[in-house]
């Protein structure tokens, strides 16, 4: 028995999640499918309430008894800068040490992709972004604040063992999937220090791979063809904010927010707790509607299956959301009519029968 923390986060997020728990019930129940799930009270209502973010003890139990956290979105304009959702967010990327940000870029139906002459065979490939370093460390300060003369800094942190291990984990997965070629993207042309231990470090591993083909694109030529040509691209690895980046572009490729599903974990230790988080926002226009599309949620579903080793059910499932899709039982974001039930509906009934 594998137990998965569940939270639902803000806005639409409750939603979605909502969705995904209908489908994991669903495997347990019909599949026998071995998961317990911990329904946790997190998120702005709980901040708002009593100023909860992400209590220690909340923190260690995931960490000592959760095989997954299946998170849905936060994000509320009633929390003053989101403190409530950068604690629960970066309290688990950081503190759980989920350096490997894995985005798979593959678009379910051709007529999702938004490219002319492109259909949902070009658009297949995983980026891995690195998640605990880089811009995003936090690291800086502002001088003069408010002021003519202000100063606002914010560090770039590189380290080679930040490099290094996500790399290696680009590389060690396109080896295991059977996926050819590797490309890393940097800046190290504008950014010399940072970034030309990305290139050197990618350039030493590239070496024990002799069977992959790996190439080194600048950031922004990498943008550049993944819309010329997005099917030349089987595995990307890059930094945190140009994963960032490159991740919402390739959801485009893909359908869109809606369709774009994540998870985060630490590829050395893959014992450790692993983060499922669908990438879009909480939508706080969307709450209520019925509108919110569930299938980024489910796909993270199928990728927790498999992530624990619940392969055959995450094949099913992925193929029944493949299914539906393709059939236009979509939410109106996809080109279809149905609601977010609605649409998990559609995607239950194409289940075979237990």
């Amino acid at each position: 028995m594998k137990k998965v923390a569940i939270i639902g986060g803000d806005g639409i997020g409750p939603e979605v999640i909502g969705e995904g728990v209908r489908v994991l019930d669903w495997f347990r129940e019909r599949r026998g499918v071995a998961l317990e799930l911990w329904h946790l009270d997190l998120g702005a209502e709980r901040y708002l309430r009593d100023g909860s973010t992400f209590p220690d003890d909340i923190k260690q139990a995931i960490a000592g008894e959760c095989a997954a956290v299946l998170l849905g979105a936060l994000g509320d304009a009633r929390v003053p800068n989101f403190e409530h959702a950068r604690e629960i967010l970066f309290g688990m990327r950081f503190g759980f040490d989920l350096y490997a940000n894995v985005r798979p870029i593959r678009a379910l139906a051709d007529s999702l992709v938004p490219l002319r002459g492109r259909t949902a065979q070009d658009v297949d490939f995983v980026v891995f972004r690195e998640n605990t370093e880089g811009i995003y460390a936090g690291i800086g300060g502002q001088l003069r604040r408010g002021t003519a003369d202000e100063i606002a800094i914010n560090e770039d942190i590189n380290t080679r063992k930040g490099v290094e291990r996500i790399v290696r984990a680009a590389f060690g997965y396109a080896k295991r999937s059977g996926r050819g070629r590797v490309h890393m993207a940097d800046k190290s042309n504008a950014m010399r220090h940072a970034h030309e231990l990305w290139l050197r470090v990618f350039h030493e591993v590239r070496a024990e791979y002799a069977d992959i083909e790996a190439q080194h694109l600048y950031i922004d030529a990498l943008c550049f063809e993944l819309i010329r040509d997005p099917s030349q691209f089987e595995v990307i690895v890059t930094n945190n904010l140009f994963g960032d980046i490159v991740t919402d572009l390739g959801a485009a490729l893909q359908g869109g927010l809606g369709v774009a599903a994540s998870v985060s974990s630490n590829a050395d230790h893959p014992e450790r707790v692993k983060l499922f988080e669908p990438v879009h926002g909480s939508a706080p226009k969307l709450v209520g509607r019925g509108l919110a599309n569930p299938v980024a949620t489910l796909l993270c579903v199928a990728m927790l299956f498999d992530e624990l080793g619940f392969r055959e059910a995450s094949i099913e499932l992925e193929g029944a959301i493949a299914g539906a899709v393709r059939a236009g039982e979509t939410t109106p974001d996809l080109g279809g009519s149905l609601g977010t039930r609605g649409a998990t509906d559609s995607i239950i009934a194409r289940l075979a029968p237990a």
